[in-house]
């Protein structure tokens, strides 16, 4: 008989988190899921940990860091269940987390990922960064949630207790069909890590699956655990990741448009970083669009092997005007009708 649900961690590096936070994943495990930790070739004493502190959870050695994309693609291979659950190691999970969740996705066919209020592990009463009470973008691609607009995190105060259809579904606690995970190809595995869950959110919707954010569960993150947020290379990704994506599915009559203004963004971005004294960020930009060009060809295949489709939770607007312009700090804030049904 199948697995119902599998709990799967990746690891790099990550023993304390590992000592932390599993013993509440094994705490309030229901009996129809398994846990199994994933490592990346860590260089700490993870896999040490595993075989002392915890021998009865299932461990998967990957032979180099994939990091997550690939990571968890790899792992992923190796487990058969119905439910897959991806838990960042540097989450503290609730009691009844998973349940609520699970019948969710099993009542709900249309529906291929979900994920719960995401909270920060720092200070209790806020909305985390990382997903918050689910994802949206822009029509120019920039990544917000409710709860969260670039840095300001709002207090949760019981302002997004409502099951919502959204854009996209944190990567740090999602909760996803394993037919429709493999269905779709999974990862992007030349994403490494960030944005290749709103990449797999949005290719799931273009082909009419819906991404849900349900509060019915809770879990509390402690967030950059793996690359702060002032680290160059995740500066690097996000921007590289966030054009990859774009190009691959966005409607060919938003393409020219979409990347004419987010060029002139990001080079003002890249001054921004510069006149700030980070000139590793700066530099980031650049590469990063400087892999996008050379990547270009790849990237077209890819896009030709895809569906592109208007799809809804896409804000119409642009967030970094409304933000830091028109001063906007609260999603509610927002104009809902400017979002795409």
């Amino acid at each position: 008989m199948i697995l119902q649900t599998a709990i799967v961690i990746l690891n790099w590096n990550g023993r304390k988190y590992l000592h932390d936070f599993l013993p509440f994943v094994i705490k309030f495990k229901p009996d129809s899921a398994k846990i199994y930790v994933a490592d990346n070739a860590s260089s700490d004493d993870s896999i040490e940990l595993m075989n002392t502190h915890f021998p009865n959870v299932e461990l998967i050695k990957l032979k180099e860091n994939h990091g997550f994309a690939k990571g968890y693609n790899e792992a992923l291979k190796q487990i058969e269940a119905k439910y897959y659950v991806l838990l960042n190691s540097d989450i503290e999970v609730t009691e009844n987390w998973i349940e609520s969740l699970i019948d969710y996705l099993e009542n709900n066919p249309e529906v291929a990922a979900c994920q719960p209020k995401i909270k920060s592990w720092h200070n209790r009463e806020k909305f985390e960064y990382a997903g918050a009470g689910g994802g949206y973008i822009d029509y120019l691609g920039y990544p917000f949630c409710r709860g969260r607009i670039f840095n300001e995190t709002e207090k949760d105060i019981g302002q997004y207790d409502d099951i919502q259809e959204v854009f996209w579904a944190s990567g740090a606690c999602l909760f996803v069909k394993a037919d429709v995970f493999h269905k779709i190809g999974g990862f992007d595995n030349d994403f490494f890590a960030h944005m290749e869950e709103i990449d797999f959110c949005w290719r799931a919707k273009n082909q009419g699956y819906s991404i849900v954010y349900n509060p019915e569960s809770t879990v509390y993150h402690i967030g950059g655990g793996t690359l702060p947020k002032n680290n160059s290379h995740k500066t690097y990704l996000n921007f590289k990741n966030n054009f990859c994506l774009l190009y691959k599915n966005l409607p060919q009559n938003r393409l020219f448009s979409t990347f004419f203004y987010r060029m002139l963004l990001d080079g003002i971005a890249a001054f921004k970083f510069l006149i700030d004294g980070s000139f590793k960020d700066s530099r980031a930009v650049f590469e990063a669009h400087l892999y996008f060009y050379k990547n270009i060809s790849k990237l077209a295949k890819k896009r030709k092997a895809l569906s592109q489709n208007q799809v809804s939770g896409i804000y119409k607007k642009n967030i970094v005007f409304e933000h830091f312009i028109r001063n906007k700090k609260l999603f509610s804030e927002l104009n809902m009708s400017k979002f795409s049904k």
